[in-house]
C-alpha cells in the first residue's frame, strides 16, 4: 500500500501548477493593469457672446391724470365707458351747468352796460376838450370828464374779465379727458354732488402705449454701464439708450424691445440701488400698470469669448476654478481658470483656455493630472460620451 501513496503526492502537487497557469497570473505575482479611463472631450472655440443682465422690475403708465371738477355742483351725466380708452379733450362729465350759465349771462350783461358807459364819457371826454380850448366850459368839468373816462374804461376791463371768469366756470362744467389713455371705474355716478379739486379724484386716466418700465441696479454696476455706452460697447437703440427686452411673470418673452433711460435717475440711500426707467411700446396693452416683469439689458457683445459647459469646469481646495484639458500625449493638464460669468448653464472664461484646446467635460471623477486617456466627442445633453471608435485619439 505504501508505494501506492507515494505516487499519489507528485501528482497533485503537479495539478495544482496547471490550475495556477490557467488562471493567468502573471510571473512575479503581479496584479493585471487597470483599463485607460475614456473622457468625453470638446474642442474650446471662440464665439460672439452677447453679455446681458437680468433686473427685475414694474411696470409704470407712461402718462397718469386724475380726474377732479375745477368746479362744485351735481353730475348731470357721464359719458364714458370704465375700463374703455378715452383720447384728450373727450367729455367725461357733465355738471349742471344752470348756475354757471346764469351767472356767464349776468356777466356778459355788465360788460355790454359797462360798454355802453364808457362810448357816453368817451363822447363827452371829447367834446369838453374842444369846449375847453375856447373857455366854454371850465377846466374842472374837463377834468372831471376826463377822470370819468379813465373810470369807464377800467369798468370795462373788469367787466370783461369778469366775463371771462364765468365763461370758464361754465366751460369746467363740463369734465373733458386731460390725456389721452385708458380711463378706470369711476368714484361718482349721475345725481352725485363733487366739489371743486376735491381730494378723490372721480376717475383715472393712464396711457399704456408706450409704457415705463422702472427696474433697480446697484449704483456702481449704473456707473459701469453708462461708461460703457459711452465708449460705444454696448448695442444702443437710439441716442444714449441700450436695448431691453422683457421676460413676463410667466416666463414667457414680450416680443416688442424697449430701450433704457436714464432719466429721473436716484439714489436710495438705504439701499444703494438706483430706478432706472426703460421705454416699451405697447400697442395691444399686454402690459399693464403694476405688473412685475424682469428686464433683460444687453450690455455689449463679447467677440472673442470662451464658453465651457459649467460641468467641465471644477473648484480647487482654494475655491479656485479648474479644468482639465488633454495634451497632445494624450495625457490629461490641469489648468487654473478665471471666469468672468455664466451665460445660461455655460461659464464664459477669462483666461486659462485658448482656441483649440481640447477640453474635458465627461468622466471628471477619473481625471488625475498628467494620465493617459482615450478621448471620445462630448454630446450636450447625452449621459454618456459618443462611442465613436474613429473618434478616438
Amino acid at each position: 500500500m505504501r508505494p501506492v501513496t507515494s505516487f499519489r503526492l507528485p501528482l497533485a502537487a503537479m495539478a495544482a501548477c496547471v490550475l495556477l497557469s490557467a488562471c493567468g497570473a502573471p510571473p512575479g505575482g503581479a496584479p493585471p493593469a487597470e483599463g485607460t479611463p475614456q473622457m468625453g472631450v470638446m474642442t474650446v472655440r471662440a464665439q460672439s457672446v452677447a453679455l446681458t443682465t437680468e433686473l427685475p422690475g414694474r411696470t409704470v403708465p407712461y402718462l397718469i391724470a386724475e380726474v377732479r371738477p375745477q368746479v362744485g355742483g351735481i353730475i348731470q351725466s357721464r359719458k364714458f365707458r370704465e375700463g374703455g380708452d378715452v383720447k384728450a379733450g373727450e367729455m367725461l362729465y357733465q355738471i349742471d351747468p344752470a348756475t354757471y350759465r346764469a351767472a356767464y349771462d349776468s356777466s356778459v350783461a355788465a360788460l355790454a352796460k359797462a360798454q355802453a358807459t364808457l362810448r357816453t364819457t368817451q363822447l363827452k371826454a371829447d367834446r369838453y376838450k374842444d369846449l375847453v380850448a375856447i373857455s366854454a366850459v371850465s377846466r374842472q368839468d374837463y377834468d372831471d370828464a376826463v377822470a370819468a373816462l379813465g373810470q369807464a374804461l377800467a369798468d370795462v376791463k373788469a367787466a370783461r374779465a369778469n366775463a371771462e371768469s364765468t365763461r370758464i366756470n361754465l366751460a369746467y362744467a363740463r369734465v373733458d379727458a386731460p390725456i389721452s389713455g385708458r380711463i378706470g371705474k369711476s368714484s361718482v355716478t349721475p345725481g352725485a354732488l363733487v366739489t371743486a379739486s376735491q381730494a378723490e379724484p372721480m376717475a383715472t386716466i393712464q396711457q399704456l402705449d408706450p409704457i415705463y418700465v422702472d427696474v433697480t441696479q446697484s449704483s456702481a454696476s449704473l456707473l459701469k454701464l453708462r461708461q460703457a455706452m459711452a465708449q460705444g460697447d454696448l448695442e444702443k437703440a437710439g441716442t444714449g439708450a441700450a436695448k431691453v427686452h422683457l421676460v413676463m411673470e410667466d416666463g414667457s418673452a414680450y416680443p416688442l424691445a424697449g430701450r433704457l433711460e436714464f432719466s429721473d435717475v436716484t439714489v436710495d440711500q438705504s439701499t444703494g440701488s438706483i430706478t432706472l426707467r426703460a421705454v416699451f411700446p405697447n400697442p395691444n396693452a399686454d402690459l399693464l400698470p403694476g405688473m412685475y416683469v424682469r428686464a433683460v439689458l444687453q450690455e455689449g457683445v463679447k467677440e472673442q469669448g470662451i464658453l465651457v459647459p459649467q460641468q467641465a469646469v471644477s473648484r480647487n481646495g482654494a475655491g479656485k476654478p479648474t479644468a482639465f484639458v488633454v495634451g497632445s500625449d494624450h495625457k490629461l493638464q490641469l489648468r487654473a481658470l478665471e471666469t468672468e460669468r455664466t451665460v445660461g448653464d455655460q461659464w464664459l472664461v477669462r483666461s486659462g483656455l485658448k482656441p483649440g484646446d481640447v477640453l474635458v467635460v465627461d468622466g471628471l471623477p477619473r481625471a488625475r493630472d498628467g494620465i493617459e486617456v482615450k478621448t471620445v466627442p462630448w454630446q450636450p445633453g447625452g449621459d454618456k460620451p459618443a462611442a465613436a471608435a474613429g473618434a478616438q485619439r
